[in-house]
């Protein structure tokens, strides 16, 4: 039995297709049991649990061939990242207990940076769950280009304002439905001890680049425009966000180039146009 965390978000929602299209068991881990009624209907085994509470996440492991590990996004973390250290304490418990055969956790580019910023969390879940005597592997995937379902309404106004600068400085990006198939595929594999998988997409995606492919789906032209550093702060608060920081951290990582690949990253099949035309409505 293959254990998904996050099966109702994109990524592990593609790992269990995958893993159910190759024919193998899945348990489908959800906070809510009414969203796991569809998994349900396609032959999972589904265990309700959320990662704030170690008895139901140590439940749902139990008994696993392999585990896909997803830690639940937080955008605006208290500062020290307290209540996502919680979560990781529980699920390295949790696989401490269960043991299961081998584990795939999703991790992020970038997660070697010593340097702070948002991207730590995951640092932090690496350096947790690497301390078990498990076979884990840590896949890094690039950023996700369907982050860019954000810029829809920009596009349509003509002019995207952009927080990734350079405008044409190439971003390692991937579609989260190669991160969720490879990540099925790695499961499926025997190995021993730790190891790290990089993953980006075969095309360099640039912010002007991004506009261009807005303006050939829309049918009008489309631009990018830079947002100004000093004005991040003020623009983030206005939106709700109480510790902007560390997402404007992790932008300057990007920006910076200090946030990068190890090594050399496998590479995906999904091209930026495609995954955009596919959040555009139909």
């Amino acid at each position: 039995m293959y254990t998904i965390m996050g099966v109702t978000g994109q990524v592990g929602a593609a790992v269990a297709r995958a893993l159910l299209a190759a024919g193998e068991p899945v348990r489908a881990v959800v906070r809510d049991a009414e969203k796991g009624a569809a998994w349900a209907a396609q032959g999972c085994d589904v265990a309700v649990a959320d990662a704030s509470d170690l008895h139901s996440l140590t439940a749902a492991f139990n008994n696993s061939k392999g585990v896909f590990i997803l830690l639940p996004p937080n955008f605006d973390p208290q500062e020290g990242f307290a209540h996502t250290r919680e979560i990781i304490a529980n699920i390295h418990q949790a696989l401490a207990v269960t043991r299961p055969e081998k584990v795939v956790c999703i991790s992020t580019i970038g997660a070697q940076a010593s340097q702070p910023n948002l991207l730590n969390q995951l640092q932090l879940l690496e350096q947790s769950l690497g301390g078990l005597d498990l076979p884990i592997t840590f896949l890094r995937p690039a950023w996700f280009m369907e982050n860019h379902q954000w810029d829809i309404e920009a596009a349509r106004s003509g002019v995207i304002p952009s927080f990734l600068q350079p405008l044409d400085k190439p971003v390692p990006m991937i579609a989260t439905a190669d991160v969720g198939r490879t990540a099925a595929e790695l499961l499926r594999e025997t190995w021993q001890g730790k190891r790290i998988v990089e993953l980006q997409a075969t095309e360099a995606v640039t912010p002007e680049s991004i506009a261009l492919a807005f303006a050939d789906l829309l049918g009008h032209p489309v631009r990018t425009q830079a947002v100004p550093r000093d004005a991040w702060a003020d623009l983030f608060h206005a939106q709700g966000m109480h510790n902007p920081l560390p997402r404007m951290q992790m932008l300057d990582g990007f920006n910076e180039g200090w946030i990068c690949f190890e090594g050399v990253p496998r590479t995906g099949r999904v091209t930026f146009k495609e995954v955009l035309a596919g959040l555009l409505p139909h």
